[in-house]
């Protein structure tokens, strides 16, 4: 016999009812937000406004700093969430085109760059890594724990990202391999949508596939591009086992520890996982078995860039392609039309745009002259002079993004070592320890890009990388001045 409720009791609420408050706080809360992204739009016309009738005593044409003002309230209202992102996006797009900031071609760089078309096959390739199963087989045999636990978890993702850097180059392309994987891993041991644990997996693969790389020739692209504008403005070579020496002991494998305890910390899930011991499994299909074999033919292509010439965005268009053909029948037109979203793409095609407009106009070599401009370096003090060297190219990365600042600051390392007193060497490889520091997430579209596949909000994403900053400036940088010194960098 079962005990009646007593009839003086107050009824519960519904099952999954808010308190009144609790709604009228979240309709305010969203109503100040609306408020917010109007205010914002108005004062974007009127720094518009000025920026075209202001004066020029910082050098700018009236374009130029229509051009400026339009990538601040970009960049801002990406970092602060101001607009859903295609909003923001698409805004950039309609007043630069009617402000003539830049060309078209210019400005819609990103919708016919390699890296736009990198991200379309990768989300092809994710959707049939998805829906054919071959995910959840992949996470089973790669993240096999005997005693599993969230924070082991975390941990052999790291490893797992890191790994894959010494043999992979394009960090995009282990994002798009990794992502599909992840996620798979996280349905497999209950990690659902919404929980904590979840976007922890999602933010290690953006951060770890990112920040610990850069100390690693060539695994991005930023270090890339240094090497390259290295030899070609100076002639100075960087060679793989230097640099790897260099950097790599506190920027690579001591953040990425550090990745796993403030992963751990800021996205802490302790709820029960699944158990996923089970016997034998069950056979793969038909078109997993096809998908895998078409995996590993463009891993293969990714890891041999440097050998054949093709772009990793090439193999991962043909990759896609090979997804879709009916003879093959790995994803259905159906799937393919329900499961693709365009979001990720018109924000890559965004922030692409975003840098190149920053390049052709030249507002990224103009902040760098500023800020030198603006600090007063005086040789024979290496570590003041080091860290106001780290603050320009911070202030950089800000505006032209990471994997433009060595783009902004090679050409410059020349003045920049004169009025320092440091070797042009050093100069040089200081600009690693910036762009291996994310402030906010859209500074590296990598991250941004594992952001969106993974379903994972800018609010999340920024909580780490503030997070990671403070650290890094606070406890890494430090031990990484001291690792140069015993290396001989600084006289």
């Amino acid at each position: 016999m079962t005990e009646s409720a007593s009839p003086h009791a107050p009824e519960p609420p519904p099952a999954g009812a808010a308190p009144r408050g609790a709604l009228r706080r979240e309709r305010l809360r969203a109503r100040l937000f609306a408020l917010a992204g109007y205010a914002g739009y108005a004062i974007l016309a009127l720094a518009l406004w000025a920026a075209s009738h202001g004066s020029t005593t910082l050098g700018l044409s009236p374009t130029a700093a229509q051009a400026a003002v339009l990538v601040l309230f970009t960049i801002g209202a990406w970092a602060f969430g101001l607009f859903p992102e295609p909003v923001t996006t698409l805004t950039f797009f309609l007043l630069a085109v009617l402000l003539h900031v830049a060309k078209p071609e210019v400005i819609f760089a990103g919708f016919h760059s390699a890296a736009w078309w990198l991200v379309f096959g990768g989300a092809v390739t994710g959707i049939a890594v998805r829906t054919t199963g071959l995910g959840a087989r992949l996470a089973a045999t790669l993240f096999a724990l005997k005693r599993p636990t969230y924070a082991r978890y975390v941990a052999s993702v790291m490893v797992a990202c890191v790994g894959l850097a010494f043999v992979m180059p394009s960090t995009t392309g282990r994002i798009l391999l990794l992502i599909p994987i992840v996620l798979a891993l996280a349905d497999r041991i209950g990690l659902t949508e919404g929980r904590r644990g979840r976007t922890g997996l999602v933010m290690m693969v953006a951060a770890a596939s990112y920040m610990p790389p850069t100390t690693i020739l060539p695994a991005n692209i930023p270090n890339s591009v240094l090497m390259g504008a290295a030899d070609s403005f100076y002639g100075v070579k960087l060679h793989y086992a230097p640099y790897l020496l260099l950097h790599f002991p506190v920027l690579g494998a001591l953040k990425a520890a550090i990745l796993v305890w403030v992963i751990c910390r800021l996205f802490p899930d302790d709820g029960p996982l699944n158990d996923v011991a089970t016997g034998a499994a069950a056979p793969l299909p038909n078109n997993a078995r096809r998908l895998s074999v078409l995996l590993a033919l463009a891993l293969a292509g990714f890891a041999t860039d440097a050998w054949h010439g093709i772009s990793p965005a090439w193999i991962s268009v043909a990759a896609a392609i090979l997804c879709l053909l009916p003879a093959i029948h790995i994803i259905t037109p159906k799937t393919f039309t329900e499961q693709m979203h365009i979001t990720p793409l018109i924000y890559v095609a965004g922030f692409l745009g975003v840098g190149a407009v920053v390049a052709d106009t030249g507002l990224g070599e103009k902040l760098a002259r500023l800020c030198l401009d603006a600090v007063s370096m005086t040789p024979g003090t290496p570590a003041i002079n080091a860290a106001w060297l780290i603050a320009i190219g911070a202030a950089i990365g800000l505006v032209a993004t990471l994997p433009g600042l060595p783009a902004v600051l090679t050409p410059l390392a020349g003045q920049l070592a004169s009025a320092s007193g440091l070797p042009l060497y050093t100069v040089l490889m200081l600009q690693v320890p910036v762009f291996s520091t994310a402030l906010l997430p859209y500074q590296s579209p990598p991250m941004m890009i594992a952001m969106h596949l993974g379903g994972v909000g800018m609010r999340d994403g920024t909580r780490l990388t503030v997070v990671m900053t403070i650290i890094t400036l606070v406890v890494l940088f430090p031990l990484d001045y001291f690792w140069w010194r015993v290396l001989g960098l600084f006289p």
